[in-house]
C-alpha cells in the first residue's frame, strides 16, 4: 500500500517535480520510496523530490543479454553488498556527467545500507580491482535503482554486467519491479521502457504488499557462473510462462 507522506498523487504537480525541502535524512528517503517519490539534491540546501511523469522501467526477467554482453562479463567477477561504500563514492565522483549525489545523499544511503534496505551489486576485474557497479534501494516487491557506474578504461560493460548479477538477486527475492527513474538510451538498449506515473503508482502499490525478503548469501561470482545461472533463470521463466 501506498504511503501517503507527500500527500495525493492526485494532487502533485504536472511535472517531475514534486516538491522540496530543506529537511532530510534516511528515513524520510526510506519512507519517499513507498510513496514513489525519491531525492534528488537542486542545491546545496534543499532537497529535491521526484516523481517522473514518465517512469523508467526494466523488466527483471526481460533484460536484453546480446551475445558481446555475455562476453564481456564473462572476464569479470561480481559480489553483492561487499562494497557499498567504495561503489556509491565511485558513482558520485564530480567528474561524471550529471553527477548529483551529494554528502547528504551518500549518508543517508549509507544508513540504509547498514540497516539491510540498500544493497550494492560490485563488478570486479581479475586484477581485483572495482571496475563496474550500482546501488539502490528494496522496499518490498520494489527495487529502486539509484546509480551505477563503470570504469571507462577497465570496465566495459560493467555496469551491464552489474545489471545482470542484480536481476539474478531481485529474482531470488521476488522483486519483479525494477524502477531505473527515468529511461535512457544506454538503459532502453538493456530493455527498458516508460509508463505513465499513475500506472507506475498501481504497480507500486502492489508491490509494497510483498514482503521485504533479503537477498541470499553467495560467494564472488566468475562471470562465468553468472551467466550461467542468468541463462537457467531465463530458461525457468520462459517455461513458467509457457505453462502459465
Amino acid at each position: 500500500m501506498l504511503s501517503s507522506l507527500f500527500g495525493r498523487p492526485e494532487d502533485w504537480p504536472q511535472r517531475d517535480l514534486i516538491g522540496y525541502s530543506d529537511e532530510f535524512d534516511a528515513a524520510l528517503a526510506l519512507e519517499a520510496y513507498r510513496c514513489g517519490v525519491f531525492p534528488m539534491p537542486m542545491n546545496d540546501r534543499e532537497m529535491g523530490w521526484w516523481s517522473p511523469m514518465d517512469r523508467g522501467l526494466l523488466p527483471v526477467h526481460g533484460l536484453r543479454v546480446t551475445r558481446s554482453l555475455r562476453k564481456l562479463a564473462k572476464r569479470y567477477t561480481t559480489t553483492t553488498d561487499t562494497a557499498f561504500d567504495d561503489v556509491i563514492v565511485r558513482c558520485a565522483e564530480p567528474s561524471r556527467d550529471g553527477a548529483w549525489i551529494d554528502t547528504r545523499i551518500a549518508a543517508a544511503y549509507r544508513r540504509l545500507a547498514a540497516a539491510g534496505w540498500a544493497h550494492s551489486v560490485e563488478v570486479w576485474d581479475d586484477d581485483g580491482e572495482l571496475v563496474g557497479g550500482l546501488y539502490g534501494i528494496q522496499v518490498g516487491g520494489l527495487f529502486a535503482g539509484e546509480s551505477m557506474f563503470h570504469d571507462p578504461e577497465r570496465g566495459r560493460d560493467a555496469s551491464k554486467t552489474a545489471l545482470i548479477r542484480l536481476a539474478l538477486e531481485l529474482d531470488a527475492t521476488g522483486v519483479a519491479l525494477l524502477d531505473v527513474q527515468w529511461l535512457t538510451e544506454h538503459l532502453g538498449s538493456l530493455g527498458a521502457y516508460e509508463v505513465p506515473r499513475a500506472d507506475y503508482l498501481r504497480r507500486l502499490s502492489r508491490a509494497l504488499d510483498l514482503p521485504n525478503r533479503a537477498w541470499p548469501a553467495r560467494e564472488p561470482m566468475p562471470g562465468r557462473d553468472l551467466i550461467g545461472a542468468w541463462s537457467a533463470m531465463q530458461a525457468r521463466h520462459d517455461a513458467i510462462g509457457r505453462i502459465g
